[in-house]
């Protein structure tokens, strides 16, 4: 593996661990939460940097069904990342106190958490799509996984995924992507652990969809 797909692994790692902290901005904090809003900026213009290949061949070549598929998922992550970047930028307390534009508190807070939960399923679908390079990766780990190992393994992914169904309910995901209600609820006596183990679930069940959809989408003409 090149030094380049190695860094953007660790980028798409970064990323994936800097979305998970910034959904619980209640129970961190109004400054922890802009900073790592800030260390996800960079990160993206990174991403994009590194992949800049990428979105320079988006005219070029055949579009298959699972083509169509990544690349309105990119675009609708560079879309929903725009929007929370701008947002909480004209919001921003701490890390851009020097941007101050007046009026414009209220709707930049419904953008913000609007786009925040659709970069949580989004990121998660596009990360399920290249899910199967991080399954090559751990491949050239274990030589030869065993049936038992490869069951257990999808098993475990079910699991998950069964479970972000249930906490995807229980956390009212979909009322804050549809801005069904203006204002996220957090419980400030729950456990910060029970709190990301419910959102990585979240991410795990888009994550599993992603992966499938994407197989299944490989497989037609």
């Amino acid at each position: 593996m090149s030094k380049t797909m190695r860094l953007k692994i660790v980028i798409d790692i970064l990323m994936t661990a800097a979305l998970l902290l910034l959904m619980p901005y209640g129970l961190l904090g109004e400054a922890y939460h802009e900073w790592i809003g800030t260390g996800m900026l960079l990160l993206f213009v990174a991403h994009h940097v590194l992949n800049r290949k990428w979105m320079g061949s988006l005219r070029k070549g055949k579009y298959t069904p699972f083509r169509i598929l990544q690349t309105v998922i990119v675009l609708a992550v560079l879309l929903t990342m725009l929007g929370s970047m701008i947002s909480g930028i004209l919001l921003s307390r701490h890390a851009f106190p020097f941007v101050d534009v007046h009026g414009v508190a209220m709707p930049a807070r419904n953008v913000h958490m609007v786009c925040a939960y659709w970069n949580l399923v989004l990121m998660s679908l596009h990360l399920g799509l290249h899910w199967s390079i991080l399954i090559g990766v751990a491949g050239k780990r274990f030589q030869n996984p065993s049936a038992v190992r490869m069951g257990s393994a999808r098993i475990a992914g079910a699991a998950i995924a069964a479970y972000g169904v249930y906490a995807f309910i229980k956390r009212a995901v979909g009322t804050y992507m549809f801005l069904r209600v203006h204002f996220v609820f957090f419980d400030y006596e729950e456990p910060l652990l029970l709190f990301l183990t419910d959102y990585l679930a979240i991410m795990g069940l888009f994550v599993f969809l992603g992966h499938y959809a994407g197989k299944y989408l490989k497989q037609r003409k």
